[in-house]
């Protein structure tokens, strides 16, 4: 894994201490609502409070008395680095607020963003600052009820767990894993898919979800199998991006055909993947704005700039779906 490949993941990019011994301060979110210093993400319905356009994109961190009643709190940690008139050090509350609550902050709508719009232009602890509260937000939109007994649970230590008042089960954060392959054939050429659910000209590598019980190289040969019908071998592990919509982490790797399988037998399984392509670098540069490339905030991007040895000056900024 190279710097110059996990330095190009806008996603992994981290400037915050999360500071997990101080969640379990008790009234901590109340204390750090009390204290002007303190500095809250305001999040609705996934989109974040930005500053005004102007310079570089930022998020709006407000005092506490700034902001509506939340409908869910959040400790996110202490800030590692100086962001206007944030010092480091800084406490950070990430704030869900409802429709009412938000539009009372703020009525302009092109002053929320999603993490998906403006993921590449953040700042490294802003970026990771949204990908946190993004992925425990979700969280907690999923898991309101005890999975053992279907009681409504109860959040504690700041946000980063929910109980169950009935059975006393606890239920933390999860994330979902998921491999990622660039693969290539004996003329170096990479295979792009097109997913069902996309436009007929959207292409990028192919990917799945990891099984429980499942390495993540077991994985990658398998879900490659299922969704080109080909056999690849020698997986390699790049570097990993947390993909919070809602709950995944995406681990990039590369691998190459099996001895013996020609790259022309491509059986896209037809369900999900409907059409798959070799490409070479001439050919991807050629292709210019004929095919859509996953946008510059995903994992995918990266690992194909990262073969081609150079950016790709097209392809959307935001990226839909995972990849």
């Amino acid at each position: 894994m190279s710097f110059a490949f996990t330095s190009r993941l806008p996603l992994s990019r981290q400037a915050v201490d999360r500071d997990h011994e101080a969640r379990a301060t008790p009234d901590l979110l109340d204390r750090l609502w009390a204290d002007a210093s303190t500095r809250v993400l305001a999040l609705h319905r996934g989109s974040a409070l930005m500053s005004p356009t102007g310079g570089p994109a930022r998020l709006r961190l407000l005092a506490p008395d700034r902001v509506p009643g939340a409908e869910l709190r959040l400790y996110l940690g202490r800030s590692l680095a100086p962001e206007e008139s944030e010092p480091v050090g800084t406490r950070l509350v990430a704030a869900v607020l409802s429709d009412d609550a938000a539009a009372a902050l703020e009525p302009d709508p092109a002053r929320w963003a999603s993490l998906r719009t403006v993921a590449t232009a953040l700042t490294d602890r802003d970026a990771g600052l949204l990908t946190e509260t993004l992925g425990v937000v979700n969280w907690h939109g999923s898991h309101s009820h005890c999975p053992r007994c279907g009681t409504a649970t109860l959040l504690e230590t700041a946000g980063w767990t929910r109980r169950c008042p009935s059975c006393g089960g606890q239920v933390f954060p999860r994330t979902d894993p998921a491999v990622i392959v660039l693969i290539t054939d004996a003329d170096d050429r990479i295979l792009l898919g097109s997913n069902a659910l996309w436009e007929n000209n959207r292409y990028s590598l192919l990917a799945g979800f990891v099984e429980p019980g499942e390495s993540l190289e077991a994985a990658v040969i398998r879900e490659m199998f299922e969704e080109s019908g080909l056999r690849v071998t020698d997986p390699v592990y790049l570097g990993s991006q947390p993909w919070p919509f809602p709950a995944s982490i995406m681990f990039g790797f590369t691998a190459s055909l099996a001895d013996g399988q020609p790259a022309s037998g491509l059986l896209p399984d037809g369900e999900e993947i409907l059409d798959l392509r070799w490409f070479s670098r001439d050919e991807l540069r050629a292709a210019g704005d004929s095919i859509i490339l996953p946008g510059r905030s995903s994992i995918a991007r990266a690992i194909i700039e990262h073969w081609m040895g150079e950016p790709l000056d097209f392809g959307p900024d935001e990226v839909h779906g995972w990849r």
